[in-house]
């Protein structure tokens, strides 16, 4: 099958060298590059900009937005060859040829790269489109996240690097013979001019402001809330009412997140990441809880050269196994306990050559479903979700056929254990709509086979006064016990500190 991308040769950045490597490695797809017809310019301001930020902020490790100095797209001209598919990249018109496929990206509604750049410097991560222009239906949608995207550089690397991945699936689908079912239009806000200059401007002071306060204040700093509970939870109520909130405490320079509860052997602990802000690296810490709360210290239980964090728990066989995030190796690693709770050994690798944040099992169907945030080495962090199955914990895990079943910042990122209660699967997920890990959405699974997938948002619970902190990105519940956790504010000077916990402390619940 011949697939043409086309954009204007004035234009061509570092992302389209990877939209052409990425498509070019799908299986049987022939990739050719179709030039538009002159086409204008980068406007100077945008240029200006873009190299102000790359000299101001020190961004100069070279990136998606950065020209193409070669001028190659990376593929051969379409020549005289009738394309069975155009990508169309260019924001002018275009009459594709008799019996081609004309396929356009669309940012918040618009195509070509002047609107990324408007939305961009109006302060919006644009929801990126692909719509069948002769059918006038929308048959792919990604919202990409916004954690990696600010300035007009990062914005660029965050959205671009969601197109490539968005086309890829695409086409890999129509490739081989899947029809994606048409998607609703997404409603867009509407959009006032932005000056280059100033929105930039704007960036590089709020960078300057974000640089202080890191100085000044470790940052983030995640803390994790727990309680007993005998009513109704989070999942059930979708709020954080009911009984009072409690801090585990921490020794300030180090931030506690990522709360997981499991009881074996007579025990109930709770294991999270425990990370220190003077190293920038997670280990996996725990301690011992009874009916009314921790009991005894917090003590480091596994360690490796790589961060380690979320902690998933589960029982298989007669043993408990963890599998904590591993991406900075590089793979999906499963640990058996071999003395609870503070020795554990590496017995397994589930997945190899991946980079998988938050991996969550469910037993469902027969079979054992693994949810986890896949990162394909650029743009965000948490807005692609991916799913494989497989009949046992050990293996072997197939991928969905179309991995990442999801991409949007909103409801793809795990946040805690799914929950099977009267036949239906309960799913935390992390809002990363105001940055990452920003509030919890409860989502209903209503489907999950190796057919598809598809959930529905059922409660949105954001952080406030039972629990202050501009965060909420993780929730889990063991018997009367429910943990949460999110960020405060945490001043390097240990006095400064104490007060700031004093103003920071839970509301009661009313």
């Amino acid at each position: 099958m011949i697939v043409a991308i086309h954009g204007s040769p004035v234009r061509l950045r570092r992302w389209h060298e990877r939209l052409a490597a990425r498509l070019s490695a799908l299986a049987d797809v022939d990739l050719r590059w179709s030039e538009g017809e002159g086409g204008s310019p980068l406007p100077g301001s945008v240029s200006l900009l873009l190299e102000l930020e790359r000299l101001v902020l020190h961004r100069l490790k070279p990136g998606l937005a950065d020209p193409d100095t070669a001028k190659d797209p990376g593929c051969p001209p379409v020549g005289t060859d009738k394309p069975d598919i155009v990508l169309d990249l260019g924001d002018a018109p275009l009459q594709a040829a008799p019996g081609s496929r004309h396929l356009r990206v669309l940012y918040d509604g618009l195509p070509g790269e002047d609107a990324l750049f408007s939305a961009i410097l109006s302060g919006r991560i644009p929801v990126i489109e692909i719509e069948d222009v002769a059918a006038g239906t929308i048959l792919a949608f990604a919202n990409p996240s916004p954690e990696t995207s600010g300035g007009l550089r990062g914005g660029i690397d965050a959205v671009c690097s969601r197109v490539v991945t968005l086309s890829e699936r695409l086409l890999k689908a129509l490739v081989s013979g899947r029809e994606p079912e048409p998607l609703l239009k997404a409603t867009h806000p509407g959009r006032s001019p932005a000056n280059p200059l100033v929105s930039g401007a704007r960036h590089i002071a709020a960078s300057a402001v974000r640089e202080a306060y890191r100085l000044c204040c470790h940052a983030p700093h995640w803390r994790i809330g727990w309680r007993m509970n005998d009513g109704d939870g989070v999942l059930d109520r979708g709020d954080l009412m009911g009984p009072r909130w409690n801090v585990l405490s921490d020794p300030g320079d180090h931030f506690y997140a990522d709360p997981v509860p499991v009881t074996w052997q007579g025990k109930t602990v709770l294991f999270f990441e425990d990370l220190d802000h003077r190293v920038g690296k997670g280990i996996i810490s725990a301690v011992e809880l009874d009916d009314k709360g921790p009991v005894g210290p917090v003590r480091p239980v596994l360690e490796d050269p790589w961060h380690l964090s979320y902690p998933f728990m589960i029982e298989h066989g007669g043993a408990l196994y963890m599998i904590p995030e591993t991406g900075g190796n590089r793979d999906v690693a499963l640990y058996r306990c071999v003395s609870f709770p503070d020795r554990w050994e590496r017995c397994a690798v589930l997945l190899d050559n991946i980079v998988a944040a938050d991996v969550t099992i469910i037993r469902h169907g027969g079979r054992m479903w693994m949810f986890c945030a896949t990162w394909d080495d650029s743009g965000g962090w948490s807005d692609c979700l991916s799913i494989f199955h497989a009949p046992d914990l050990f293996g072997p895990w197939t991928p969905l056929a179309g991995n990442p079943v999801l991409i949007d910042r909103d409801t793809a990122r795990p946040a805690g254990d799914m929950v099977l209660r009267e036949g239906k699967i309960w799913r935390p997920v992390q809002d990363c709509s105001g940055g990452y890990g920003s509030a919890l959405g409860v989502m209903e699974v209503t489907r999950l086979d190796e057919g598809g997938f598809e959930q529905i948002l059922r409660h949105h619970v954001r952080p406030g006064p039972l629990w202050p902190g501009r965060k909420l990105h993780t929730y889990n519940r063991l018997g009367r016990l429910e943990v949460i956790d999110g960020t405060t504010y945490r001043p390097k000077i240990p006095w400064l500190a104490a007060k700031v916990d004093e103003r920071m402390a839970p509301a009661a619940s009313v």
